[in-house]
């Protein structure tokens, strides 16, 4: 009964004949990848569903899957009756419309922060002082309330100094970024709308220099922001950008993608969670108590000096 239920779900009623081990093989794949057996969801005589023909046999043993949420974008599928592929074997063809939408670049919300690092500027602290100084009623000494003063000061950083956006593109290395970088790829991206809007050779003369110039001004950002991690290695503020930087390299190399298909031992595919859960754990079972090569040679070794005693 269960093997029926989980072919129906992924299998039409237009099959050919009964499923054996090699076609139960086929329907756990899909099942497992969310996919559909195309063949099986159309009508047609029994000569267009034939696969393999050899003698006096005839079956089905050649199929096109595709994800179940675009069944309904393919209109048809048969066997070319008089098309061979190989011996014995017939062509399957599908007919399907898929419509190609740009989807975009999903981006992760994270907390908007205040630009801190604009006081690097002598004219973004110098701003910044004035502001802090008005805000606190002119005070050279801060009041003894940390807590009303320090809301004035972030209060003030975010007026003056601007917060982030709180986005940011999940695998890009941003940490350099600067206005001249941002400013000089805005330009890039005008000149290249410029350009698909009137290919003329100026308007393309145009874009490739802001190319060029956009490569040159990334080179810099990145050489200027390096030295200037090299020369605050040794204070608190560079052991922030070493941990940050290698938080970041680790993130960069791992292996985002899922496991979604794995085998028993029999070779058969494993649909429920509980089953893959279960063929993990006795696989690092068998991997972390299997004896090597040089450990079976010295028991073996061992008892052989023993017989011989």
């Amino acid at each position: 009964m269960d093997m029926l239920v989980r072919g129906t779900e992924v299998m039409g009623k237009f099959g050919v004949k009964e499923r054996n081990l090699e076609g139960q093989m086929v329907v756990d794949f899909a099942k497992r990848m969310d996919m559909g057996v195309v063949n099986t969801y159309f009508q047609k005589r029994e000569e267009h569903r034939v696969t393999y023909k050899s003698g006096g046999r005839r079956t089905q043993v050649d199929y096109i899957l595709c994800r179940r949420g675009n069944l309904k974008e393919i209109s048809d599928c048969k066997v070319v009756v008089g098309e061979s592929v190989a011996r014995q074997h017939r062509m399957v063809v599908c007919r399907m419309t898929l419509m190609v939408c740009k989807t975009k670049r999903s981006k992760i919300e994270i907390e908007k922060k205040t630009k801190w690092w604009k006081l690097k500027k002598e004219e973004c602290c110098e701003e910044f002082r004035q502001k802090l100084r008005q805000a606190l009623g002119g005070q050279v000494v801060l009041p003894d309330d940390w807590e009303t003063t320090a809301e004035v000061i972030r209060e003030t950083g975010r007026k003056v100094l601007g917060v982030s956006s709180g986005r940011r593109k999940e695998d890009k290395e941003t940490w350099w970024w600067n206005e001249e970088v941002q400013d000089s790829i805005q330009r890039k991206r005008l000149a290249k709308k410029k350009w698909d809007m009137d290919r003329t050779e100026e308007n393309r003369q145009e874009y490739k220099e802001l190319q060029c110039r956009v490569k040159r001004e990334v080179s810099k950002a990145k050489q200027k922001a390096y030295d200037e991690l090299y020369t605050r290695l040794d204070t608190r503020e560079g052991e922030k950008d070493l941990y940050r930087l290698a938080r970041q390299r680790d993130r960069d190399g791992k292996d985002v993608q899922q496991v979604r298909v794995i085998k028993d031992r029999d070779g058969r595919v494993l649909t429920s969670e509980e089953s893959v859960q279960r063929r993990w754990k006795e696989y690092f079972e068998e991997l972390m108590n299997e004896e090597n090569e040089r450990e079976k040679k010295s028991r073996r070794g061992e008892l052989c000096g023993t017989e011989s005693r």
